[in-house]
């Protein structure tokens, strides 16, 4: 049998009496590509500031400790001199990512105990952290005590 002036064609194209496309074009392709990509960025970079919020916690909690301690020692020495160093009261995992020790050398009434960040705790909002005998802390920014 003859086909007269009949013929079948298989497009992808849209158009009158034609197939419409099945699957997505690069361009689509691409957005959904960069879209996962931003939401990644995001992601990391949340968990990477709970991670810095969450050590600078723990060296604030060494801190206190710290103080409490001398405040012990001065209770039985009536003086603050020749107290031992702080760095050995707090929790290694802190220890990981701060130096922790005085300010200074600790005199007959006054002390100060701080923590410095090492460079595996890249906190550019704190920076060190401090507390003395008198219970002032520093820095004094929103959020770092």
């Amino acid at each position: 049998m003859a086909n007269h002036g009949m013929h079948r064609c298989n497009t992808t194209s849209a158009g009158p009496g034609r197939q419409k496309s099945r699957g997505f074009t690069l361009l689509e392709l691409m957005i959904v590509v960069i879209v996962i990509a931003i939401l990644a960025i995001l992601a990391v970079s949340s968990y990477q500031f709970a991670n810095v919020k969450s050590r600078r916690n723990a060296a604030k909690g060494c801190l206190t400790q710290a103080a409490q301690y001398m405040e012990r020692y001065y209770t039985t020495n009536m003086k603050y001199t020749d107290a031992p160093s702080p760095a050995t009261i707090c929790d290694a995992e802190v220890q990981k990512f701060y130096t922790v020790g005085f300010t200074g050398v600790p005199d007959d009434t006054t002390f100060t105990v701080q923590a410095v960040p090492t460079a595996k705790q890249k906190d550019g909002k704190c920076g060190t952290l401090s507390l003395n005998q008198a219970g002032t802390k520093t820095p004094s920014t929103e959020g770092c005590w």
